[in-house]
């Protein structure tokens, strides 16, 4: 009997191992038809739409890219040209007073028009802490003809000047104009911080 004991036990651990392999092949087999129908990163067809979404989302960054350095390019510009306005037309501060005594007595002096009191005064531009308006009270002498070569040689100025107002009135006796001009000049900082004097 103990011997019948030890083959039942020997061919039940047998049987156990036999059954044991193929519960692993069976796991193995689904396990592996799982990896097929279902593979991690994704089937052929989800591949190539993945694929074809990377391209298209490359192909719409590369678009937004070029339309973006267009785009910078376009406002480097701009800076470029508003910084070249500015300095063309616009005064600077430290010598806006000066410089727009030297133009105006040399347009009267080429005009033949005989300069009297100027008054200046200077305004900040709402909106804009480095641009400000001067604006001229200049009072002259002279002949109608004079006067238009005068507003003539202000308008043919390298600065941005406006003749926002004049007046003239004819004196008695001599045949010439008393004028009266309010002339705006625009002018930026410098960083100076001196003001344009009175006259």
């Amino acid at each position: 009997m103990p011997r019948n004991f030890s083959g039942l036990r020997a061919a039940l651990t047998t049987a156990m191992v036999w059954r044991v392999a193929l519960g692993v092949l069976l796991a193995a087999n689904f396990i592996a038809a799982a990896l097929v129908m279902y593979p991690p990163g994704g089937s052929a067809d989800d591949l190539e739409r993945q694929r074809a979404t990377l391209v298209t989302q490359a192909a719409s960054a590369r678009t937004r890219l070029a339309q973006t350095t267009q785009h910078v390019a376009a406002v480097e510009k701009g800076r470029s040209e508003g910084e070249t306005f500015l300095d063309d037309y616009f005064l600077a501060r430290r010598t806006a007073y000066s410089t727009l005594l030297s133009e105006l007595v040399a347009a009267a002096d080429d005009a033949k028009i005989k300069p009297k009191e100027h008054a200046y005064a200077t305004e900040p531009i709402e909106g804009s802490d480095a641009l400000s308006m001067m604006t001229i009270t200049a009072n002259y002498e002279g002949t109608y003809a004079n006067l238009m070569r005068f507003v003539h040689a202000i308008d043919l100025s390298p600065r941005m000047l406006i003749i926002e107002g004049l007046n003239a009135a004819p004196q008695q006796g001599n045949g010439t104009l008393a004028i009266s001009m309010k002339i705006d000049a625009f002018v930026r900082e410098d960083g100076s911080g001196l003001e344009a004097p009175a006259e």
